[in-house]
């Protein structure tokens, strides 16, 4: 079974609003990666949120640990219900190929283009762990590196909205492929 996780915790600077709440094709961003992960998920989680269209969890071991808190976050739930792996994407990431599991098959796997955008083995709980308990790098490609994941160059890459010029673009192309 896999947990469908969906990173919602950024502070949105760059795009200067919420940009979990933006709107593209009638739908908010966050709605878009809650919908599009439950189509291959057992369930769908939110890491980094209070509240939204699906259950939220904090971040691990707390607030402002970046994607990797919420990642940690979603292995732990994962671990305690009984899931083998967690999908995750970045809220601001549509567009995601029809096909993204079987891409990422086997776990541990992740997007060249866009780290968070991977599937997560349960057994990488320990080693996500260590990384955001420990001094080194608190970063993506450093736990990637660390748990041996492999980087899937996507066909076409998903959408990656950081401000409000990436959501017109994003508005110009069709959300999956």
């Amino acid at each position: 079974m896999i947990l469908g996780l969906v990173l919602a915790g950024g502070a949105s600077t760059r795009f200067g609003s919420d940009k979990a709440l933006a709107q593209l094709d009638g739908h908010s961003l966050i709605a878009l990666a809650v919908d599009r992960l439950s189509g291959w998920c057992e369930q769908v989680v939110i890491a980094g949120r209070e509240a939204g269209p699906a259950p939220c969890l904090p971040d691990w071991p707390r607030p402002g640990m970046g994607p990797l808190g919420g990642i940690a976050a979603a292995l732990h739930h994962a671990r305690d219900a009984g899931f083998a792996a967690v999908l995750s994407c970045g809220v601001d990431s549509p567009g995601l190929p029809d096909d993204l599991p079987v891409l990422l098959n086997p776990a541990p796997a992740y997007c060249a283009g866009q780290p968070v955008i991977g599937l997560w083995p349960v057994s990488a709980t320990g080693a996500i762990e260590a990384i955001l308990e420990g001094a080194g790098r608190h970063s993506m490609l450093a736990f990637a590196e660390r748990i041996g994941a492999r980087a899937v160059m996507l066909p076409a890459g998903p959408a990656n909205i950081n401000t409000p010029a990436d959501l017109a673009a994003a508005r110009r192309r069709p959300l999956s492929g």
